[in-house]
């Protein structure tokens, strides 16, 4: 069975939990022709970034929103999700759509690499889009040798870097972007998204469960998906003391207690 946070992946802008001021924003550029050619997504682990620009990807190249004469009449921004591009997307094998992870391609004969790739026009979509995870961790020659190409790269390609480390990353680079600040979920909405999800699976989860697993995924989707995933390996009657032992965090009054006798 597929674990939770790759089973319930945003595939529309639509499925992506708040964000909503980036969202319209991307959506509005697709929809008038204005895509960037190079966006920076920032924020914590688990809030979207990947995600949202994987549906950037397949929302530029959608041909659902073509017309017989070929010309491109999206209405909504977002991507038809029943084309052939939406498809490979979905399935992760669309041609023109390159992710790289940064933390393990560091080097600049890494980013040479793509470079090189970069002259290429595009398959089967109109664009091809570079999604380059965790961009911080390339090294300080990589990033000289990307300059050039993110300050002017060719009409067919769009980059997209993530990063969870803004700091890190080249105030150069940043001035060629289009930069997105990702928030922190609260935990009311993770509460709300957890129950929603409990629903679709058929399972009834006390919500003092609930409220611990978004307290403890401190603001990410993915890690409550994960954290999720845990408990339910509990069972239907699990209770409330032993998700605390899976999780391996101690019951607030209990320390409350513990604290006031230590002041006693």
């Amino acid at each position: 069975m597929a674990v939770l946070y790759r089973k319930y992946r945003p595939q529309t802008f639509a499925d992506v939990l708040n964000q909503k001021f980036i969202i319209q924003t991307l959506k509005n550029q697709v929809m008038s022709g204005g895509v960037a050619h190079a966006y920076l997504f920032t924020g914590s682990r688990g809030v979207g970034k990947t995600s949202i620009a994987r549906i950037l990807a397949k929302a530029v190249n959608c041909k659902g929103f073509l017309s017989d004469s070929g010309v491109d009449k999206h209405e909504s921004g977002d991507a038809c999700g029943a084309c052939e591009v939406c498809k490979a997307v979905e399935q992760g094998n669309f041609i023109d759509l390159v992710e790289i992870d940064a933390a393990s391609n560091t080097s600049v004969e890494n980013v040479r690499d793509l470079i090189e790739h970069v002259r290429f026009a595009p398959s089967i979509g109109k664009y091809k889009v570079f999604i380059i995870d965790e961009v911080h961790m390339l090294s300080k020659s990589a990033f000289n040798a990307l300059l050039k190409t993110l300050e002017e790269p060719p009409k067919h390609v769009i980059f997209i870097l993530a990063t969870t480390e803004i700091n890190k990353v080249p105030a150069t680079i940043i001035s060629r972007t289009q930069k997105f600040d990702f928030k922190a979920l609260s935990q009311a909405d993770l509460v709300s998204h957890l129950e929603k999800l409990c629903e679709e699976e058929g399972v009834k989860l006390d919500n003092s469960i609930l409220e611990l697993v978004a307290q403890n995924a401190e603001g990410s989707v993915r890690d409550s998906l994960s954290l999720l995933d845990k408990v339910l390996t509990l069972g239907a009657d699990v209770t409330i003391e032993e998700c605390q032992l899976l999780l391996g965090v101690t019951d607030i009054g209990f320390c409350e207690n513990l604290l006031e006798l230590i002041v006693t």
